[in-house]
């Protein structure tokens, strides 16, 4: 097919999430075609973002500025923090522009299959934050699996008598979704979440 410098190229993008051996073929040929163009600018910016982006000590979003850009944000109400399990969830938050607080990022969420432990996340700092005062909320925004409810069940324990208000996010039947295709637990969780129509 190709030298051992494809093969390691191919090899690394198949790493990826999203991109199995096909997909990492396809995109190697494409950066491969035009280097100039594809793969010496993404090399570039490979390079510079190992270099410069790294966890918020304040919140552990990865960003190049310490404290991130969202903690550092004047108009970011400051009293309420969003705490989720990965960058990616607070990613798509902000894609949707409903949340003007700030966040904290747990890199994950208890997992006693996975061997994930209260040592593993990054509660200390969240408990730390919340100890400094001036935090009025705190919206547990974590998967509805069994282990994001573990997960938020802790923190519930662990930030009880903090003065703070705990909320979770609602759970239930997604806009257009139908009833007869979703499982038994999103079913569930709907019934108990309603609200007056």
């Amino acid at each position: 097919m190709g030298g051992p410098e494809i093969e390691r190229l191919i090899a690394l993008l198949a790493r990826l999430p999203g991109l199995g051996p096909r997909s990492a073929r396809r995109a190697a040929l494409k950066m491969l075609g035009e280097p100039h163009r594809h793969m010496l600018p993404l090399a570039a910016a490979l390079t510079e973002a190992a270099r410069a982006v790294r966890p918020c000590r304040r919140c552990c979003n990865l960003d190049s500025a310490d404290p991130c850009t969202i903690c550092a944000d004047p108009a970011r109400d400051q009293g309420l923090i969003c705490v989720v399990e990965s960058v990616a969830d607070l990613w798509a938050l902000e894609r949707a522009a409903v949340h003007r607080g700030t966040y904290h990022v747990l890199g994950g969420v208890l997992s006693a299959l996975g061997g994930v432990g209260p040592e593993d996340l990054s509660l200390p700092a969240l408990q730390a934050r919340i100890a400094e005062g001036g935090v009025q909320e705190v919206i547990l925004a974590l998967s509805a699996t069994v282990d994001g409810a573990s997960t938020a069940h802790y923190l519930a324990d662990r930030l009880q008598g903090s003065g703070v208000a705990l909320t979770r996010l609602a759970q239930g039947v997604p806009m257009g979704g139908a009833l007869e295709v979703l499982d038994d637990g999103t079913l569930a969780a709907a019934l108990r979440a309603r609200r007056p129509a």
